[in-house]
Protein backbone atom coordinates (compact mmCIF):
# COMPACT_ATOMS: atom_id res chain seq x y z
CA UNK A 1 0.00 0.00 0.00
CA UNK A 2 3.12 2.58 0.78
CA UNK A 3 4.04 2.00 -2.44
CA UNK A 4 0.87 3.22 -3.68
CA UNK A 5 0.63 5.98 -2.17
CA UNK A 6 3.21 7.26 -0.46
CA UNK A 7 6.10 6.46 -2.95
CA UNK A 8 7.32 9.16 -5.20
CA UNK A 9 6.34 8.71 -8.83
CA UNK A 10 8.61 9.54 -11.57
CA UNK A 11 6.92 11.67 -14.33
CA UNK A 12 7.09 10.78 -18.08
CA UNK A 13 7.55 13.64 -19.89
CA UNK A 14 7.65 12.60 -23.02
CA UNK A 15 4.84 10.55 -25.04
CA UNK A 16 4.99 6.74 -24.06
CA UNK A 17 2.50 4.46 -27.21
CA UNK A 18 -0.08 2.56 -24.62
CA UNK A 19 -0.66 -1.08 -25.57
CA UNK A 20 -4.23 -1.13 -26.94
CA UNK A 21 -6.20 -4.11 -25.93
CA UNK A 22 -10.01 -4.32 -27.00
CA UNK A 23 -11.81 -2.23 -29.26
CA UNK A 24 -11.77 1.44 -28.48
CA UNK A 25 -14.97 3.72 -30.41
CA UNK A 26 -13.49 5.68 -33.21
CA UNK A 27 -15.14 8.69 -32.09
CA UNK A 28 -12.57 8.59 -28.80
CA UNK A 29 -10.96 11.57 -30.20
CA UNK A 30 -9.20 13.89 -27.29
CA UNK A 31 -7.62 14.11 -23.75
CA UNK A 32 -8.17 12.48 -20.44
CA UNK A 33 -6.22 14.85 -17.99
CA UNK A 34 -6.42 14.04 -14.29
CA UNK A 35 -4.36 15.11 -11.40
CA UNK A 36 -3.32 13.58 -8.29
CA UNK A 37 -0.18 14.15 -5.36
CA UNK A 38 2.89 12.15 -6.91
CA UNK A 39 5.55 13.20 -4.41
CA UNK A 40 5.81 13.10 -0.82
CA UNK A 41 9.10 12.66 0.34
CA UNK A 42 11.72 15.32 -0.46
CA UNK A 43 14.96 14.99 0.69
CA UNK A 44 14.92 13.76 4.09
CA UNK A 45 11.55 15.95 4.73
CA UNK A 46 7.82 14.23 4.44
CA UNK A 47 4.48 15.55 4.09
CA UNK A 48 1.90 14.30 6.70
CA UNK A 49 -1.05 13.74 4.37
CA UNK A 50 -1.75 12.42 1.08
CA UNK A 51 -3.75 15.58 0.09
CA UNK A 52 -0.72 17.30 0.56
CA UNK A 53 1.84 15.68 -2.02
CA UNK A 54 3.25 17.56 -4.93
CA UNK A 55 0.66 17.82 -8.07
CA UNK A 56 1.44 15.76 -10.53
CA UNK A 57 -0.71 15.89 -13.93
CA UNK A 58 -1.34 12.71 -16.11
CA UNK A 59 -3.01 12.16 -19.23
CA UNK A 60 -4.26 9.39 -21.94
CA UNK A 61 -4.69 10.89 -25.42
CA UNK A 62 -6.52 9.41 -27.59
CA UNK A 63 -5.85 9.63 -31.22
CA UNK A 64 -6.87 7.50 -34.59
CA UNK A 65 -7.53 4.03 -32.33
CA UNK A 66 -4.02 4.86 -30.69
CA UNK A 67 -3.47 5.92 -26.96
CA UNK A 68 -0.48 8.00 -25.66
CA UNK A 69 0.61 8.43 -22.31
CA UNK A 70 2.79 11.18 -20.22
CA UNK A 71 3.02 12.88 -16.42
CA UNK A 72 4.32 15.32 -15.12
CA UNK A 73 4.89 17.58 -12.34
CA UNK A 74 2.90 20.89 -12.47
CA UNK A 75 6.15 23.14 -11.74
CA UNK A 76 4.32 25.20 -9.26
CA UNK A 77 6.13 27.91 -6.61
CA UNK A 78 6.19 24.95 -4.56
CA UNK A 79 7.83 22.44 -6.32
CA UNK A 80 10.19 24.78 -7.41
CA UNK A 81 11.22 25.84 -3.87
CA UNK A 82 10.78 22.67 -2.04
CA UNK A 83 12.69 20.68 -5.18
CA UNK A 84 15.37 23.58 -5.01
CA UNK A 85 15.88 23.66 -1.23
CA UNK A 86 15.93 19.34 -1.18
CA UNK A 87 13.06 19.80 1.73
CA UNK A 88 9.29 21.15 2.01
CA UNK A 89 9.78 24.58 2.60
CA UNK A 90 5.66 25.24 1.93
CA UNK A 91 3.11 24.42 4.15
CA UNK A 92 0.24 22.45 2.87
CA UNK A 93 -3.23 21.79 4.39
CA UNK A 94 -1.74 19.18 6.96
CA UNK A 95 1.49 20.01 6.97
CA UNK A 96 3.21 22.89 8.28
CA UNK A 97 6.47 23.99 7.09
CA UNK A 98 9.40 25.83 8.93
CA UNK A 99 12.20 27.57 7.78
CA UNK A 100 16.00 26.45 8.65
CA UNK A 101 16.12 26.29 11.55
CA UNK A 102 19.88 28.21 11.54
CA UNK A 103 17.78 31.65 10.94
CA UNK A 104 18.37 34.36 13.61
CA UNK A 105 15.56 35.18 15.71
CA UNK A 106 14.54 37.85 14.01
CA UNK A 107 13.82 35.79 10.93
CA UNK A 108 12.21 33.65 12.88
CA UNK A 109 9.38 36.16 14.31
CA UNK A 110 8.64 37.74 10.86
CA UNK A 111 7.83 34.21 9.88
CA UNK A 112 5.69 33.86 12.49
CA UNK A 113 3.75 37.04 11.89
CA UNK A 114 3.52 36.41 7.85
CA UNK A 115 1.97 33.19 8.70
CA UNK A 116 -0.99 34.23 10.84
CA UNK A 117 -2.77 35.13 7.27
CA UNK A 118 -1.14 32.73 5.51
CA UNK A 119 0.51 32.84 2.08
CA UNK A 120 -1.28 29.67 0.98
CA UNK A 121 0.52 26.82 -1.70
CA UNK A 122 -0.21 27.25 -5.19
CA UNK A 123 0.78 23.45 -5.38
CA UNK A 124 -2.66 22.92 -7.13
CA UNK A 125 -3.48 18.81 -6.99
CA UNK A 126 -7.08 18.04 -6.89
CA UNK A 127 -8.78 19.10 -10.18
CA UNK A 128 -8.56 20.40 -13.82
CA UNK A 129 -11.07 23.39 -14.62
CA UNK A 130 -11.70 25.06 -17.91
CA UNK A 131 -12.03 28.89 -18.55
CA UNK A 132 -12.35 30.39 -21.78
CA UNK A 133 -10.14 28.29 -23.76
CA UNK A 134 -7.47 27.54 -21.32
CA UNK A 135 -7.14 24.71 -18.68
CA UNK A 136 -6.48 25.18 -15.01
CA UNK A 137 -4.81 22.65 -12.49
CA UNK A 138 -7.21 23.92 -9.26
CA UNK A 139 -6.74 22.78 -5.69
CA UNK A 140 -8.35 25.18 -2.29
CA UNK A 141 -6.43 27.85 -2.39
CA UNK A 142 -6.91 31.36 -4.50
CA UNK A 143 -3.84 29.65 -6.12
CA UNK A 144 -4.51 28.03 -9.76
CA UNK A 145 -2.04 27.34 -12.34
CA UNK A 146 -2.23 27.18 -16.01
CA UNK A 147 -0.88 24.46 -17.96
CA UNK A 148 -0.67 23.16 -21.60
CA UNK A 149 -3.05 19.99 -21.64
CA UNK A 150 -1.48 18.71 -24.55
CA UNK A 151 2.53 18.83 -23.42
CA UNK A 152 1.22 19.30 -19.39
CA UNK A 153 3.83 22.24 -19.28
CA UNK A 154 3.29 24.35 -16.56
CA UNK A 155 2.40 27.94 -17.15
CA UNK A 156 1.61 30.92 -15.72
CA UNK A 157 -0.10 31.56 -12.04
CA UNK A 158 -3.12 33.44 -11.28
CA UNK A 159 -4.32 34.65 -7.90
CA UNK A 160 -8.12 34.98 -6.87
CA UNK A 161 -7.41 37.32 -4.89
CA UNK A 162 -6.20 39.97 -7.12
CA UNK A 163 -9.94 39.47 -8.49
CA UNK A 164 -12.18 38.40 -5.95
CA UNK A 165 -11.65 39.17 -1.86
CA UNK A 166 -11.04 34.83 -1.11
CA UNK A 167 -8.94 33.13 0.54
CA UNK A 168 -10.10 29.82 -0.32
CA UNK A 169 -12.00 28.63 -3.31
CA UNK A 170 -13.31 24.93 -4.50
CA UNK A 171 -12.01 22.92 -6.80
CA UNK A 172 -15.41 21.76 -8.11
CA UNK A 173 -16.67 24.91 -10.19
CA UNK A 174 -19.85 24.48 -12.92
CA UNK A 175 -20.00 25.44 -16.25
CA UNK A 176 -23.16 27.42 -17.32
CA UNK A 177 -24.35 26.57 -20.82
CA UNK A 178 -22.52 29.81 -22.42
CA UNK A 179 -19.35 28.03 -21.08
CA UNK A 180 -18.97 30.31 -18.11
CA UNK A 181 -17.85 29.08 -14.81
CA UNK A 182 -19.15 29.66 -11.68
CA UNK A 183 -17.16 29.16 -8.54
CA UNK A 184 -17.41 29.59 -4.86
CA UNK A 185 -14.68 30.53 -2.20
CA UNK A 186 -14.50 31.44 1.61
CA UNK A 187 -13.21 36.03 2.04
CA UNK A 188 -11.68 35.42 5.87
CA UNK A 189 -10.53 38.85 6.60
CA UNK A 190 -12.32 40.99 4.50
CA UNK A 191 -13.02 43.74 6.64
CA UNK A 192 -13.53 40.87 10.27
CA UNK A 193 -16.72 39.64 7.87
CA UNK A 194 -16.22 36.00 6.96
CA UNK A 195 -18.49 34.99 3.87
CA UNK A 196 -18.75 32.48 0.94
CA UNK A 197 -19.23 34.05 -2.61
CA UNK A 198 -20.14 33.07 -5.76
CA UNK A 199 -18.25 34.20 -8.43
CA UNK A 200 -18.51 34.25 -12.50
CA UNK A 201 -15.54 33.91 -14.83
CA UNK A 202 -16.87 34.62 -18.34
CA UNK A 203 -15.66 32.41 -20.78
CA UNK A 204 -15.05 34.95 -23.40
CA UNK A 205 -13.78 38.93 -23.29
CA UNK A 206 -15.20 41.92 -25.58
CA UNK A 207 -13.11 41.88 -28.68
CA UNK A 208 -11.09 44.83 -28.09
CA UNK A 209 -10.17 43.56 -24.93
CA UNK A 210 -8.73 39.90 -26.45
CA UNK A 211 -5.26 40.80 -24.83
CA UNK A 212 -7.09 40.82 -21.16
CA UNK A 213 -7.79 37.10 -19.06
CA UNK A 214 -11.06 36.40 -18.81
CA UNK A 215 -10.17 37.26 -14.89
CA UNK A 216 -9.97 40.77 -15.14
CA UNK A 217 -13.16 40.61 -15.63
CA UNK A 218 -14.55 37.84 -13.08
CA UNK A 219 -17.77 38.90 -11.23
CA UNK A 220 -19.21 38.41 -7.85
CA UNK A 221 -22.76 36.95 -8.28
CA UNK A 222 -24.08 36.52 -4.45
CA UNK A 223 -22.40 36.62 -1.01
CA UNK A 224 -23.57 34.60 1.97
CA UNK A 225 -22.62 35.68 4.91
CA UNK A 226 -20.92 32.56 7.66
CA UNK A 227 -23.12 32.06 10.61
CA UNK A 228 -19.90 32.66 12.57
CA UNK A 229 -17.34 34.69 11.72
CA UNK A 230 -14.98 32.89 12.96
CA UNK A 231 -15.71 29.51 12.53
CA UNK A 232 -17.11 29.56 8.66
CA UNK A 233 -17.75 25.97 6.80
CA UNK A 234 -15.44 23.38 4.88
CA UNK A 235 -16.82 22.96 1.60
CA UNK A 236 -15.10 20.94 -1.59
CA UNK A 237 -18.36 21.98 -3.62
CA UNK A 238 -21.32 22.89 -3.96
CA UNK A 239 -24.82 22.54 -6.49
CA UNK A 240 -26.48 24.21 -9.04
CA UNK A 241 -29.37 23.92 -11.03
CA UNK A 242 -31.65 25.63 -13.74
CA UNK A 243 -32.01 28.82 -11.55
CA UNK A 244 -30.62 27.93 -8.01
CA UNK A 245 -27.19 27.71 -6.54
CA UNK A 246 -27.27 25.18 -3.59
CA UNK A 247 -24.52 26.21 -1.25
CA UNK A 248 -24.41 23.84 2.18
CA UNK A 249 -22.92 25.34 5.33
CA UNK A 250 -22.21 22.33 7.28
CA UNK A 251 -20.51 21.65 11.15
CA UNK A 252 -17.04 20.71 9.40
CA UNK A 253 -15.67 24.28 10.12
CA UNK A 254 -11.96 26.07 10.22
CA UNK A 255 -11.29 27.70 13.17
CA UNK A 256 -9.78 31.09 12.10
CA UNK A 257 -8.05 31.75 15.47
CA UNK A 258 -6.56 28.19 15.93
CA UNK A 259 -5.54 28.82 12.40
CA UNK A 260 -3.77 32.11 13.06
CA UNK A 261 -1.42 30.76 15.34
CA UNK A 262 -0.93 27.08 14.16
CA UNK A 263 2.61 27.99 12.91
CA UNK A 264 3.58 29.24 16.56
CA UNK A 265 2.30 25.96 17.85
CA UNK A 266 3.79 23.92 15.96
CA UNK A 267 1.10 21.99 14.42
CA UNK A 268 -0.58 22.01 11.02
CA UNK A 269 -4.16 23.85 9.86
CA UNK A 270 -5.85 20.77 9.28
CA UNK A 271 -5.65 20.38 13.42
CA UNK A 272 -7.52 23.66 12.90
CA UNK A 273 -10.29 22.02 11.29
CA UNK A 274 -13.67 20.12 13.51
CA UNK A 275 -16.67 18.49 13.21
CA UNK A 276 -19.33 19.28 15.88
CA UNK A 277 -21.92 16.27 15.33
CA UNK A 278 -24.52 18.13 17.64
CA UNK A 279 -24.96 21.10 15.16
CA UNK A 280 -27.21 21.35 12.19
CA UNK A 281 -26.38 21.53 8.71
CA UNK A 282 -27.70 24.73 6.81
CA UNK A 283 -28.99 24.74 3.49
CA UNK A 284 -28.47 28.27 1.70
CA UNK A 285 -30.35 28.76 -1.75
CA UNK A 286 -29.60 31.59 -4.34
CA UNK A 287 -31.53 32.67 -6.96
CA UNK A 288 -29.87 32.86 -10.02
CA UNK A 289 -31.87 35.25 -11.75
CA UNK A 290 -32.54 38.00 -8.55
CA UNK A 291 -29.10 36.95 -7.07
CA UNK A 292 -30.47 36.77 -3.32
CA UNK A 293 -30.66 34.36 -1.25
CA UNK A 294 -34.25 32.38 -0.74
CA UNK A 295 -35.56 33.92 2.95
CA UNK A 296 -36.86 30.56 4.07
CA UNK A 297 -34.26 28.69 6.37
CA UNK A 298 -33.80 24.97 5.51
CA UNK A 299 -31.49 22.45 7.89
CA UNK A 300 -31.03 19.01 8.29
CA UNK A 301 -28.54 16.93 11.00
CA UNK A 302 -24.79 17.65 11.14
CA UNK A 303 -23.42 15.83 7.99
CA UNK A 304 -20.15 15.59 6.64
CA UNK A 305 -20.04 16.20 2.92
CA UNK A 306 -17.37 16.39 -0.03
CA UNK A 307 -19.01 15.81 -3.52
CA UNK A 308 -22.38 17.19 -4.82
CA UNK A 309 -23.85 14.40 -7.02
CA UNK A 310 -26.25 16.75 -9.33
CA UNK A 311 -29.73 19.02 -8.63
CA UNK A 312 -32.68 19.73 -10.18
CA UNK A 313 -36.13 21.55 -9.79
CA UNK A 314 -39.57 20.21 -10.16
CA UNK A 315 -42.86 21.16 -9.11
CA UNK A 316 -41.70 23.94 -6.99
CA UNK A 317 -38.82 21.71 -5.13
CA UNK A 318 -35.25 21.55 -5.47
CA UNK A 319 -33.59 17.93 -5.41
CA UNK A 320 -30.15 17.52 -4.58
CA UNK A 321 -28.29 14.52 -4.26
CA UNK A 322 -24.95 14.71 -1.95
CA UNK A 323 -22.37 11.79 -0.55
CA UNK A 324 -22.34 12.20 3.21
CA UNK A 325 -20.93 11.29 5.93
CA UNK A 326 -22.09 11.25 9.43
CA UNK A 327 -18.48 12.37 10.80
CA UNK A 328 -15.45 13.40 8.99
CA UNK A 329 -13.18 10.32 9.65
CA UNK A 330 -12.60 10.50 5.92
CA UNK A 331 -9.96 13.02 5.81
CA UNK A 332 -7.84 10.90 8.89
CA UNK A 333 -7.64 7.76 6.65
CA UNK A 334 -5.46 9.36 4.82
CA UNK A 335 -2.42 10.66 6.89
CA UNK A 336 0.66 9.06 5.56
CA UNK A 337 1.25 6.85 8.79
CA UNK A 338 -2.10 5.23 8.39
CA UNK A 339 -1.18 4.18 4.76
CA UNK A 340 0.96 0.92 5.59
CA UNK A 341 0.70 -2.00 3.81
CA UNK A 342 -2.20 -3.18 6.23
CA UNK A 343 -4.55 -0.39 5.26
CA UNK A 344 -7.09 -1.98 3.93
CA UNK A 345 -7.95 -4.63 6.44
CA UNK A 346 -6.58 -2.12 9.26
CA UNK A 347 -7.95 1.04 8.40
CA UNK A 348 -11.97 1.92 8.35
CA UNK A 349 -13.78 4.29 8.14
CA UNK A 350 -16.21 5.14 10.87
CA UNK A 351 -18.59 5.79 8.69
CA UNK A 352 -19.88 4.77 5.14
CA UNK A 353 -20.67 7.07 2.26
CA UNK A 354 -24.13 7.27 1.46
CA UNK A 355 -25.46 8.96 -1.71
CA UNK A 356 -28.29 11.13 0.10
CA UNK A 357 -31.59 12.74 -1.75
CA UNK A 358 -33.19 15.94 -0.08
CA UNK A 359 -36.16 17.28 -1.44
CA UNK A 360 -37.02 20.95 -0.74
CA UNK A 361 -40.42 22.48 -1.02
CA UNK A 362 -39.44 26.19 -1.84
CA UNK A 363 -42.53 27.07 -2.54
CA UNK A 364 -44.12 26.04 0.56
CA UNK A 365 -47.51 27.22 1.42
CA UNK A 366 -46.81 29.99 4.32
CA UNK A 367 -49.98 29.18 6.76
CA UNK A 368 -48.95 25.33 6.53
CA UNK A 369 -49.33 23.75 9.67
CA UNK A 370 -46.56 23.40 11.83
CA UNK A 371 -44.96 19.76 11.65
CA UNK A 372 -46.58 19.01 8.96
CA UNK A 373 -44.45 17.41 5.60
CA UNK A 374 -44.17 20.01 2.65
CA UNK A 375 -43.00 17.47 0.66
CA UNK A 376 -45.59 16.89 -2.47
CA UNK A 377 -43.45 14.92 -4.51
CA UNK A 378 -42.95 10.97 -3.82
CA UNK A 379 -40.09 10.93 -2.31
CA UNK A 380 -38.80 9.28 1.22
CA UNK A 381 -37.26 12.63 1.75
CA UNK A 382 -39.75 15.11 4.24
CA UNK A 383 -39.31 18.99 5.06
CA UNK A 384 -41.28 19.45 8.18
CA UNK A 385 -42.49 22.86 9.10
CA UNK A 386 -40.81 24.01 12.72
CA UNK A 387 -42.05 26.52 15.16
CA UNK A 388 -39.92 29.32 14.52
CA UNK A 389 -40.98 28.94 10.13
CA UNK A 390 -37.39 27.11 9.73
CA UNK A 391 -37.77 23.68 7.84
CA UNK A 392 -36.27 20.69 9.01
CA UNK A 393 -35.58 18.18 5.77
CA UNK A 394 -34.55 14.66 6.12
CA UNK A 395 -33.19 12.79 3.13
CA UNK A 396 -33.99 10.05 1.18
CA UNK A 397 -30.91 7.16 0.86
CA UNK A 398 -30.56 6.51 -2.52
CA UNK A 399 -27.49 4.19 -1.87
CA UNK A 400 -24.30 3.85 0.06
CA UNK A 401 -21.30 3.25 -0.51
CA UNK A 402 -19.98 5.05 -3.36
CA UNK A 403 -17.72 8.18 -3.84
CA UNK A 404 -16.04 10.18 -6.36
CA UNK A 405 -19.19 10.75 -7.84
CA UNK A 406 -19.76 11.12 -11.96
CA UNK A 407 -22.68 12.73 -14.37
CA UNK A 408 -23.21 13.06 -17.99
CA UNK A 409 -22.78 17.07 -17.63
CA UNK A 410 -25.18 17.74 -20.08
CA UNK A 411 -27.71 16.76 -17.60
CA UNK A 412 -26.05 19.10 -15.13
CA UNK A 413 -28.78 20.88 -13.05
CA UNK A 414 -31.42 19.01 -14.81
CA UNK A 415 -33.71 15.89 -13.97
CA UNK A 416 -31.57 13.09 -14.44
CA UNK A 417 -30.99 9.14 -13.82
CA UNK A 418 -27.47 7.71 -13.69
CA UNK A 419 -24.28 8.25 -11.45
CA UNK A 420 -21.06 6.74 -12.45
CA UNK A 421 -18.79 6.49 -8.90
CA UNK A 422 -16.09 4.86 -7.10
CA UNK A 423 -17.22 1.52 -5.30
CA UNK A 424 -15.93 2.42 -0.94
CA UNK A 425 -17.28 0.22 1.30
CA UNK A 426 -15.30 0.45 5.32
CA UNK A 427 -12.36 1.13 3.64
CA UNK A 428 -11.44 4.32 1.24
CA UNK A 429 -10.29 2.90 -1.20
CA UNK A 430 -12.28 1.90 -4.77
CA UNK A 431 -12.12 -1.74 -5.34
CA UNK A 432 -14.86 -1.18 -8.20
CA UNK A 433 -16.65 1.45 -10.20
CA UNK A 434 -20.09 1.69 -10.42
CA UNK A 435 -23.11 2.97 -12.45
CA UNK A 436 -26.06 3.59 -10.30
CA UNK A 437 -29.86 4.28 -12.49
CA UNK A 438 -31.05 6.89 -8.94
CA UNK A 439 -34.47 5.72 -10.51
CA UNK A 440 -34.33 2.07 -10.30
CA UNK A 441 -31.64 1.99 -8.02
CA UNK A 442 -29.78 -0.86 -10.23
CA UNK A 443 -26.54 -0.66 -9.69
CA UNK A 444 -23.69 -2.21 -12.28
CA UNK A 445 -20.50 -2.31 -11.59
CA UNK A 446 -16.96 -3.47 -12.47
CA UNK A 447 -14.05 -4.65 -10.98
CA UNK A 448 -11.31 -7.03 -10.73
CA UNK A 449 -9.48 -8.41 -8.69
CA UNK A 450 -5.57 -6.23 -7.39
CA UNK A 451 -7.34 -3.62 -9.58
CA UNK A 452 -7.93 0.39 -7.77
CA UNK A 453 -9.75 2.27 -10.09
CA UNK A 454 -9.83 6.16 -9.90
CA UNK A 455 -12.76 8.47 -10.70
CA UNK A 456 -14.87 7.05 -13.07
CA UNK A 457 -15.21 10.16 -16.68
CA UNK A 458 -18.48 9.81 -18.61
CA UNK A 459 -17.75 10.85 -22.21
CA UNK A 460 -20.63 10.97 -24.15
CA UNK A 461 -21.31 9.72 -27.91
CA UNK A 462 -21.43 12.49 -30.29
CA UNK A 463 -24.74 11.50 -31.51
CA UNK A 464 -26.13 10.50 -28.38
CA UNK A 465 -29.71 10.47 -28.01
CA UNK A 466 -30.05 8.97 -24.36
CA UNK A 467 -27.93 9.76 -20.96
CA UNK A 468 -25.98 6.62 -21.21
CA UNK A 469 -24.80 6.74 -24.61
CA UNK A 470 -21.01 7.03 -24.75
CA UNK A 471 -18.16 5.57 -22.54
CA UNK A 472 -16.55 5.21 -18.93
CA UNK A 473 -12.90 6.10 -18.40
CA UNK A 474 -10.89 5.00 -15.97
CA UNK A 475 -7.21 4.54 -14.70
CA UNK A 476 -6.57 1.44 -13.15
CA UNK A 477 -3.71 1.02 -10.76
CA UNK A 478 -2.57 -2.42 -9.78
CA UNK A 479 -1.81 -3.52 -6.01
CA UNK A 480 1.67 -5.16 -7.68
CA UNK A 481 3.65 -2.46 -8.72
CA UNK A 482 5.37 -4.75 -11.14
CA UNK A 483 1.45 -5.14 -13.01
CA UNK A 484 1.29 -2.29 -15.23
CA UNK A 485 -1.23 0.08 -15.13
CA UNK A 486 -4.29 0.64 -17.56
CA UNK A 487 -6.86 3.22 -19.01
CA UNK A 488 -10.38 1.40 -19.20
CA UNK A 489 -12.73 2.34 -21.67
CA UNK A 490 -16.14 0.93 -20.33
CA UNK A 491 -18.87 1.42 -22.00
CA UNK A 492 -21.88 3.70 -20.62
CA UNK A 493 -24.84 1.61 -21.39
CA UNK A 494 -23.65 -1.77 -20.19
CA UNK A 495 -20.89 -1.30 -18.07
CA UNK A 496 -18.88 -4.18 -20.34
CA UNK A 497 -15.53 -3.31 -21.00
CA UNK A 498 -14.55 -2.18 -24.47
CA UNK A 499 -10.77 -2.26 -24.25
CA UNK A 500 -7.65 -1.53 -21.94
CA UNK A 501 -4.58 0.79 -23.00
CA UNK A 502 -1.68 -0.62 -20.71
CA UNK A 503 1.00 1.65 -20.05
CA UNK A 504 4.36 0.44 -18.62
CA UNK A 505 4.81 2.86 -15.87
CA UNK A 506 4.20 3.29 -12.15
CA UNK A 507 1.65 5.69 -12.51
CA UNK A 508 0.21 7.38 -9.42
CA UNK A 509 -3.57 7.35 -7.39
CA UNK A 510 -4.93 10.46 -8.71
CA UNK A 511 -8.05 12.50 -7.78
CA UNK A 512 -10.36 14.54 -10.26
CA UNK A 513 -9.68 15.10 -14.05
CA UNK A 514 -11.46 15.85 -17.02
CA UNK A 515 -11.95 14.78 -20.38
CA UNK A 516 -10.86 17.20 -23.11
CA UNK A 517 -12.55 16.43 -26.54
CA UNK A 518 -10.25 17.08 -29.64
CA UNK A 519 -12.46 19.76 -30.76
CA UNK A 520 -12.36 22.02 -27.91
CA UNK A 521 -8.34 22.05 -28.08
CA UNK A 522 -6.74 24.96 -28.87
CA UNK A 523 -4.23 24.08 -31.68
CA UNK A 524 -0.10 25.06 -31.28
CA UNK A 525 -0.49 28.19 -33.82
CA UNK A 526 -3.04 30.09 -32.22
Amino acid sequence: MDTLYGRNKEEHPEPIKAEVQGQLPTWLQGILLRNGPGMHTIGDSKYNHWFDGLALLHSFTFKNGEVYYRSKYLRSDTYNCNIEANRIMVSEFGTMAYPDPCKNIFAKAFSYLSHTIPEFTDNCLINIMKAGDDFYATGETNFIRKINPQTLETLEKVDYNKYVAVNLATSHPHYDSAGNVLNMGTSIVDKGKTKYLLFKIPSSVPEHEKKKSCFKHLEVVCSVPSRSLLHPSYYHSFGITENYIIFIEQPFRLDILKMATAYMRGVSWASCLAFNKDDKTWFHFIDRRTKKEVSTKFYTDAMVFFHHVNAYEEDGHIIFDVIAYTDNSLYDMFYLKNLTKDFEENVKLTSIPTCRRFVVPLQCDKDAVVDSNLVTLPSTATAVKEKDGSIYCQSEILCEGIELPRINYDYNGKKYKYIFATRVQWSPVPTKIAKFNTQTKEMLQWGQDDCWPSEPVFVPSPDAKEEDDGVVLTCVVKTDPKDPPFLLVLDAKTFTELGRAIVNVEMHMDLHGVFIPQQDMKTETE
